[in-house]
């Protein structure tokens, strides 16, 4: 063999075993260190854990509540006293302070004067009894042994009726006491803002045999009743402004915190609050606050609904549905998608349908093409279809948050050097025909070497792939 036919010879082996070598590297890096693009695993989420929609999710500022019935208060009488007039009738709106009854102030002048004679007379007795009793101690001076005693003895009953009018006295100007308050407040009040209702007639109170003689109940239907524990606490303050969420649908009401009840709440097990645990050590307290909405449009009695403080998040969108930061959506020329998993657990392109964006706060409206049941990934240049997905960070091969490397351009620039498909040609294109260059002479395999590479590189590398001729036949001499 002459020394340009085993120059020829090396070329060809080197050059088939680039060739190999070129197809190897590019099938490594398209499947991904070696394996089949199926076995490479991509870590996804549920769409439902995604979502930043804010209908029915809690937040540490919201609040479980139950509309109820607006409190009602007792107004009683006092027995012991005549009921003049009474002011108000069913239905009546009233402050706090209005005036509701009065009482017959001329029977309490006449009580009053009566414990005032009473206790006069209680005075001149004791006056008399003192009298007696000096009158008695002289006599008993010039008495004999047997009659002193007979003094002593009249002298100390004296003494016990002087003691009793006293203590009698003291609680007679008690009664003058309130008898000459009752003169001055000779009326009941209300004690909250309400609408009377349940008023009942002097007879009817006597029938009955209650001092209850009517109710007021707080202005409205309903009331909201929330509840806190000792960990939220700081949140919870009369005045507050609330937003009041349904649970049923997307209605919503603006409220107030009216007030707080700072006394624990006992949890049973029919109780909404209630967590289940029968630890009393590892429960915190639970306490009430009670919310009046603006309005009760749409409120149901016994209807659970979410209070959040609002802290300004009450916006112009209104988020419904699916909602997903838009780091997760994809780009492919004018169409939007997310890498999500198909019925078989693969990766697939899932092609979705955007509505409204929040600039403020990075996400975007799903209007179609994913359900809250879906699994999606974050996107990553590495994510190709037919991946198998998998819910477990600990099996994947593909990173489940690179940051950065999602290209939500309009233009399909996803992909780059892992969508180049390896088909045995060289990197300009150029496929190499090992069986033609085995039946081409010395002349056509060196052209054939000048248009694969060009003249110019040809010439640049001669001088090394002489001296790798000048190894070959070295190689093949020994």
């Amino acid at each position: 063999m002459t020394t340009k036919k085993r120059i020829c010879t090396v070329i060809i082996v080197l050059v088939i075993v680039c060739t190999v070598c070129v197809g190897g590297f590019f099938v490594w890096k398209k499947t991904g260190k070696g394996g089949s693009k199926s076995s490479q695993k991509v870590y996804v989420q549920k769409v439902s854990s995604l979502n930043t929609a804010s209908d029915f999710k809690l937040s540490n500022r919201s609040f479980l509540g139950v509309v109820e019935a607006q409190e009602s208060v007792d107004v009683k009488y006092d027995s012991s006293k005549t009921v003049a007039e009474i002011l108000v009738k069913n239905g009546d709106s009233v402050k706090k302070g209005d005036k509701l009854l009065t009482y017959d102030v001329e029977a309490i002048n006449l009580q009053l004067e009566q414990a005032k004679l009473e206790v006069e007379r209680l005075q001149n007795e004791i006056a008399s009894n003192k009298s007696q009793i000096a009158e008695l101690e002289k006599e008993k001076k010039n008495a004999d042994q047997d009659a002193a005693v007979s003094y002593t003895t009249q002298i100390l009953s004296l003494q016990s009726d002087n003691a009793k009018n006293e203590y009698d006295i003291k609680a007679k100007n008690v009664e003058i006491k309130k008898l000459e308050a009752s003169t001055k407040n000779a009326y009941v009040t209300a004690s909250i803002d309400g609408t009377v209702k349940n008023v009942k007639t002097v007879d009817k109170l006597q029938q009955d045999g209650g001092d209850v003689i009517m109710q007021i109940t707080e202005e409205g239907d309903y009331r909201i009743k929330g509840r806190f524990n000792e960990q939220n606490s700081k949140d919870i303050m009369q005045g507050a402004s609330v937003i009041v969420k349904s649970r049923l649908d997307d209605s919503t009401w603006k409220g107030e915190i009216t007030s707080v009840d700072t006394s624990p709440q006992k949890n049973s097990g029919d109780d909404i609050y209630s967590f289940g645990s029968s630890d009393e050590m590892s429960q915190s307290s639970n306490y009430a606050f009670y919310v009046k909405p603006e309005n009760f449009d749409g409120l149901m009695l016994g209807q659970h609904v979410l209070i959040e403080i609002d802290n300004g998040q009450d916006t112009s969108i209104n988020k419904t549905g699916i909602w997903l930061y838009s780091d997760f959506i994809c780009k492919d020329g004018k169409k939007n998608y997310v890498w999500a998993k198909d019925k078989d657990g693969k990766i697939e392109k899932r092609y979705v349908e955007i509505g409204q964006k929040d600039e403020d706060n990075g996400d975007c409206e799903i209007k179609s093409g994913l359900e809250k049941g879906d699994y999606i990934a974050y996107p990553d240049k590495s994510i190709e279809e037919g991946m198998t997905a998998t819910t477990n960070e600990a099996d994947v091969s593909v990173p489940p948050n690179d940051l950065g490397t999602n290209d939500n351009s309009d233009g399909d620039t996803e992909g780059g050097d892992e969508d180049i498909a390896f088909d045995g040609s060289d990197e300009d294109g150029m496929a190499i025909d090992e069986d033609m260059l085995a039946s081409m002479t010395d002349e056509e395999i060196e052209e054939y070497f000048n248009k694969l590479y060009g003249e110019e590189e040809n010439a640049e590398n001669a001088d090394g792939e002489n001296a790798d001729a000048a190894d070959a036949d070295a190689a093949f001499a020994e």
